[in-house]
């Protein structure tokens, strides 16, 4: 089935500016799952989950329909990388033991994709799906990326980017929810970082697409101004909005 090609452009800058998730998320999640013989992630881009699943998996499957994203994707053992939409898997039925989807699960046809859910993980299994906030970095810088987000490329947004912003309280998720933890991860961050991840989104791709200029243009001098020194590293936070739940409670 076709996809929504949100990334695949850009694919290299997602690769390079995207932040990873912590390690403790995914020994969280492996405490959760009573096996560890094969996860799935699903959605990987360029693998950032499926990285962090194989310090705690035998295998790791990871799949996107984006053939360009899938190979920006860095090497590992532990995982196998496989250009497939979410919605029509090549495991075998009750074979995984946990199923990770990272920032992606608002792009899926959801009854076809919770269809593969429950044919491929194994009785009490685990699927677990989150997003993440946007970067915290000091409230000047703050209000000037949700300006951004909001304002200068808002209109470009589509109606699944909704349920990121509502922290994916609302998007569907017919399974047995878990009570999680919450998790939030830092990095250090240089002013380029911070652009590079504003370029990365796909309201900014579409707005160049639409109309021939760069949308960061309008606050790269507030931004300048505000870093001051461009080559001085600052600490973003995201907040990780998770939810975890069981096929057969």
């Amino acid at each position: 089935m076709n996809f929504k090609d949100n990334f695949s452009k850009q694919s290299k800058a997602y690769q390079k500016y995207r932040p990873s998730y912590p390690q403790e998320l995914f020994a969280y999640l492996s405490s959760l799952s009573k096996n560890h013989e094969l996860a799935w992630d699903c959605g990987t881009g360029n693998g950032q989950s499926a990285f962090g699943l194989a310090n705690y998996f035998e295998k790791v499957f990871a799949t996107d329909p984006s053939a360009q994203q899938i190979s920006n994707a860095q090497a590992h053992p532990k995982i196998t990388y496989q250009v497939e939409n979410a919605e029509n898997c090549s495991l075998e039925s009750n074979s995984a033991d946990l199923i990770t989807v990272a920032q992606a699960l608002h792009w899926f046809n959801f009854e076809k994709f919770y269809s593969e859910v429950k044919r491929v993980l194994k009785p009490e299994a685990i699927i677990a799906v989150w997003t993440y906030s946007l970067p915290r970095i000091s409230p000047e810088i703050d209000e000037i990326v949700l300006h951004f987000h909001d304002t200068i490329v808002g209109s470009f947004w589509q109606k699944e980017n909704q349920y990121v912003i509502e922290e994916y309280k609302t998007i569907p998720f017919p399974f047995k929810e878990i009570e999680t933890s919450s998790f939030k991860f830092q990095k250090e961050i240089l002013l380029e970082d911070l652009k590079g991840l504003l370029i990365s989104w796909s309201a900014t791709q579409r707005y160049k697409d639409q109309n021939g200029t760069d949308p960061l243009l309008e606050i790269e001098t507030k931004l300048q101004n505000l870093w001051q020194n461009s080559t001085e590293a600052k600490i973003a936070t995201w907040t990780i909005f998770l939810k975890v739940g069981r096929v057969n409670g």
